[in-house]
C-alpha cells in the first residue's frame, strides 16, 4: 500500500515575528502613534507591505508608502529604540508554546530563522521561558548575506541541523518567507498573519488558519495528544460586555439563535485569537448560565467587513438577550473558520459544533468552569483579565 505520508521530515525550521510571536499588534500600536509625528495615518490595509521583511526593506516600505520626508536609514533609527522597549510586551501566538514543548519533548531538531537581526531575535525570545533552549539553531537576518525570500537562511538552517533541505519543515507567516523556503527545497506550512490573505499562499504546500491547526502527522511528525473528542484546551480566558444583536446576523437566515458582542475596547483580544469556533460557558447575570459554543472571524459566508464575536447559547435557549450583559469564559476550541458552498453546509457545521460542545462541556476538566465567579458577576469591569 503506498504512503498516504509526505516525505519524511526529520527537522523543522521556524520563523519568529508573525509565527511564534505575535508582533503584528505592536507593530500597528507603533507606527498607528508614530506617523502622526508626519500627518499621517496608519493603514493596516498596507499591513502585507513589511510582513516578513527585514526592519530595512520595511522602514523603506512605509517611508515609500506614506510619502515620508526621511530616508528608510533615519526612519528606522527613529523607531528601533521604540520597538526595542516594546519587545518584553509580545504575546506567543496561540499554539506557540504548545507546538515547540512538543517537538522538543519527542527530539526533533529545530531551527529559528528570522529576518531580523540576531541580536533583536534574542532579545525576544528572552522574555518566553525556556524558548532559547528548545532551539539546535538560532540565525538572524545579518547574519546571511540576503534574507527571505532568498532561501540563503533556511538552507544555512539545515546545514547547521546537518540535516538535508529535503527533509525540512519550514513554518512561516509571510510571502517571502514561503518564497524562501519552497526556493530553498523544503515543505512549507504557512500561517499567514494578515487576514484573509491565505488565497495568496499558493506557492505553500499547506495553508492553516492557525499553529492551533497544525497537523504534524501529515509530516510524519510525532502527533499532538492533547485533542479531546474533537476539542483542543486551551488557556480560559474571558470577555463579556452588551449584547448589540440579540440574534446574529445569520440567525434569522439559520434559524439559531447566535447573538452579537460589540468588539468596541477588545481590538487586542481579537488580534491575539485566531478566527474560529471556541466554546465554553455564558453567563446571564438575570438569568442564569449557559453552555455556549462561539465564533471569532469574519463569517466568510456573510463576508464581513469586520471580525466579530457571536456566542450562541445551548441547552435549548432561544429567547432574545438584546441589550443584556453577557459574560463568556472560553475553555476549548474546536475548529478554524471556513467557507462554506452552502447555507445548507454551513448550517450542517454550525450544528455540528453544537454537538461536539455540548458533549465536552460535560468533562470534568470543562464542567469545572461553569462555576467561575466571572459568569455571575454583576460587574464586568472588576473581573476582565
Amino acid at each position: 500500500m503506498a504512503r498516504s505520508l509526505k516525505k519524511l521530515v526529520t527537522g523543522v525550521i521556524l520563523d519568529l515575528d508573525g509565527t511564534l510571536l505575535n508582533t503584528d499588534g505592536i507593530v500597528s500600536d507603533i507606527l498607528k502613534v508614530h506617523l502622526l509625528k508626519y500627518g499621517k495615518q496608519w493603514d493596516g490595509r498596507k499591513a502585507h507591505r513589511i510582513v516578513g521583511k527585514s526592519p530595512m526593506e520595511a522602514a523603506a516600505a512605509v517611508v515609500e508608502d506614506y510619502e515620508l520626508p526621511l530616508s528608510p536609514e533615519e526612519f528606522l533609527s527613529e523607531i528601533n529604540p521604540i520597538f526595542s522597549e516594546q519587545w518584553c510586551k509580545i504575546k506567543a501566538q496561540p499554539g506557540a508554546n504548545r507546538l515547540i514543548n512538543h517537538l522538543r519533548g519527542h527530539g526533533v531538531p529545530l531551527a529559528l530563522a528570522s529576518n531580523s537581526p540576531r541580536e533583536n531575535v534574542e532579545t525576544k525570545i528572552s522574555f518566553r521561558g525556556g524558548w532559547k533552549e528548545c532551539f539546535s539553531v538560532i540565525i538572524g537576518g545579518d547574519e546571511v548575506t540576503n534574507g527571505k525570500p532568498s532561501p540563503e537562511i533556511f538552507l544555512e538552517a539545515a546545514r547547521r541541523l546537518n540535516i538535508d533541505p529535503s527533509s525540512c519543515l519550514v513554518i512561516e507567516d509571510s510571502l517571502p518567507g514561503v518564497t524562501a523556503g519552497k526556493a530553498a527545497g523544503m515543505h512549507v506550512v504557512a500561517v499567514p498573519s494578515v487576514p484573509k490573505q491565505s488565497h495568496l499562499y499558493t506557492l505553500a504546500d499547506e495553508v492553516i488558519n492557525s499553529l492551533l491547526d497544525l497537523q504534524l502527522e501529515k509530516w510524519s511528525l510525532p502527533a499532538f495528544q492533547d485533542w479531546i473528542e474533537g476539542t483542543l484546551p486551551i488557556k480560559p480566558w474571558h470577555i463579556g460586555g452588551p449584547v448589540i444583536k440579540g440574534f446574529g446576523r445569520g440567525s434569522k437566515v439559520l434559524g439559531i439563535p447566535t447573538a452579537n458582542l460589540s468588539t468596541e475596547g477588545y481590538s487586542n483580544l481579537l488580534s491575539e485569537h485566531p478566527s474560529g469556533v471556541y466554546f465554553g460557558w455564558a453567563g446571564l447575570p438575570t438569568r442564569g448560565v449557559f453552555k455556549m459554543v462561539m465564533s471569532i472571524g469574519w463569517n466568510p459566508y456573510f463576508n464581513n467587513s469586520e471580525k466579530t464575536i457571536e456566542p450562541w447559547l445551548l441547552h435549548g435557549f432561544n429567547e432574545d438577550f438584546y441589550g443584556e450583559e453577557l459574560h463568556l469564559v472560553i475553555v476549548g476550541y474546536i475548529r478554524p473558520e471556513a467557507n462554506f458552498p452552502s447555507l445548507k453546509c454551513l448550517e450542517a457545521k454550525i450544528h455540528e459544533d453544537r454537538e461536539i460542545a455540548e458533549r465536552a462541556l460535560e468533562l470534568p476538566q470543562y464542567l469545572k468552569y461553569k462555576n467561575d465567579p466571572y459568569l455571575t458577576s454583576p460587574s464586568l469591569r472588576d473581573n476582565f483579565n
